[in-house]
């Protein structure tokens, strides 16, 4: 498992769930790994976690997608420092739940920044690097709303619906030079994102967690949730040389649900 001992990824949303397994099987697999999110000390706890036998070199940087301009300089500055990128993991928290009718003009706006367009503004301070290389790998992070909308995540169908078809557009784009560009699609994992998810359906329809939680078990072929290190093993091999070939892609990981809808 050392295809990425000459590479380094910069990993977004990692202080915790699909994120921070995504940092640590890259780590395993000898990539030297930059982790990004808001919480420096749960990113200092990640880079601590992470694997250095291959010889790599981990570092954290606290970023904060509402502010896309400061995000833009601190990634900048850390590719003039460290050198290029040659895998990005486009990974941010998704919008508040909720119908989508009820959503004020503002969520929106504020969903489609954090999402579509600080994934382009990344996408375009790393890509110089990986044509000079001719190697890239651009892995989004996304949700099987992509393939079926979720009841209740209003905005969130609409934005993921958006950065899958960016993603798509971007593979064509990107392949002459042998960058690949997909979008994972996790189903019901377990994350604090998840939880978080079921909390508010049970209080708002005054049912028990547990009952919300079978509901949605009763959904998935597997017959349970899916674990962040199973997105990750997926995400490792897009990220590897083994997936030079693949892209363009929306790839769901649930366990079957979205093949029995």
């Amino acid at each position: 498992m050392t295809q990425l001992t000459d590479k380094s990824a910069l990993v977004c949303g990692a202080s915790q769930g699909i994120g921070r397994a995504c940092a640590i099987e890259l780590a395993r697999r000898g990539a030297s790994v930059t982790v990004a999110a808001r919480n420096e000390n749960r990113l200092r706890e990640v880079v601590a976690s992470l694997d250095t036998t291959a010889g790599q070199k981990h570092g954290h940087l606290v970023v904060d997608y509402t502010q896309p301009t400061a995000l833009r300089s601190l990634v900048q500055a850390h590719i003039e420092s460290v050198g290029r990128v040659h895998i990005l993991i486009n990974n941010t928290g998704g919008p508040p739940a909720g119908p989508v009718f009820d959503a004020g003009i503002e969520q929106f706006a504020l969903a489609f920044s954090n999402h579509l367009l600080c994934n382009q503004l990344l996408t375009q301070l790393v890509v110089p690097g990986m044509k000079a290389a001719n190697f890239g790998r651009i892995i989004n992070i996304i949700s099987t709303s992509v393939i079926t909308p979720i009841r209740g995540l209003g905005v969130s169908n609409t934005v993921r619906g958006a950065v899958a078809n960016w993603s798509k557009t971007l593979a064509g784009e990107l392949a002459p030079h042998g960058i690949t560009v997909n979008s994972v699609l996790p189903g019901f994992t377990e994350t604090d994102r998840l939880q978080a998810i079921f909390k508010n359906k049970a209080a708002k329809t005054g049912q028990d967690i547990q009952d919300v939680e079978r509901q949605a078990l009763g959904t998935i072929p597997a017959g349970r949730l899916g674990k962040p290190e199973e997105i990750a093993n997926v995400v490792g091999f897009l990220a590897s040389p083994a997936a030079a070939y693949v892209t363009g892609v929306n790839l769901p990981v649930d366990g079957g649900r979205t093949a029995v809808q």
